[in-house]
């Protein structure tokens, strides 16, 4: 339970439980299910609201990040009613596991911040389906290795997005390169670890 410090009319002060941050631009929801799943910040995207919203963010975060919060929320819902159904069809099923995906790439050490470059990243390799075929434990290992993958074998991606702002088509051709030449190496790796 998140906690919000009050003063009132009365000369006491004290603080009572919230889950809702209100901000000059709009309210952010917090989840304790999300906090206590180790995603921070434990935003539940499907109820907040900002004024400000994608105008903060440069165009190639727009161009990436636009169906993300959409299948969260989506996600969620999907979540709360597959807890009382039984027999799921398989669409349903790869839309639970997208999204148990896409909740995991959102995790993130406390003193490691992502650039904006790694956050297209990660976020694009996310939505884009390409983590569909690993593991859930594996999600944040293989992106892990895959941003320090594209930093060192295509770092003209960085500077395409730093220099323009914007996920061109080259961008997205280097990325979607590096997902592909990685999953391999990766995929490999795993394999020889099990053997």
């Amino acid at each position: 339970m998140f906690l919000r410090w009050c003063q009132g009319k009365q000369s006491f002060n004290a603080y009572i439980p919230t889950n809702v941050i209100s901000i000059t631009d709009g309210q952010i929801f917090l989840s304790a299910d999300l906090f206590n799943a180790g995603i921070r910040p434990a935003i539940n995207v499907g109820i907040s609201v900002s004024r400000v919203g994608s105008a903060a963010q440069i165009k190639a975060m727009k161009q990436v990040a636009g169906k993300l919060k959409l299948e969260l929320a989506q996600f969620a819902e999907l979540e709360a009613f597959a807890q009382f159904a039984s027999d799921l069809d398989k669409a349903t099923q790869n839309q639970l596991a997208r999204g148990q995906r896409l909740r995991e790439l959102l995790k993130q050490s406390q003193s490691a911040p992502l650039t904006v470059e790694e956050q297209i990243v990660t976020i694009y390799t996310g939505t884009n389906g390409y983590l569909d075929s690993l593991e859930i434990g594996q999600v944040r290992k293989f992106l892990v290795e895959l941003r320090a993958y594209l930093k060192t074998n295509k770092p003209q991606f960085k500077e395409i997005i730093s220099s323009t702002k914007t996920f061109t088509g080259e961008a997205e051709a280097l990325l979607k390169d590096a997902i592909k030449e990685q999953m391999e190496l990766f995929l490999f790796q795993e394999q020889v670890e099990k053997n």
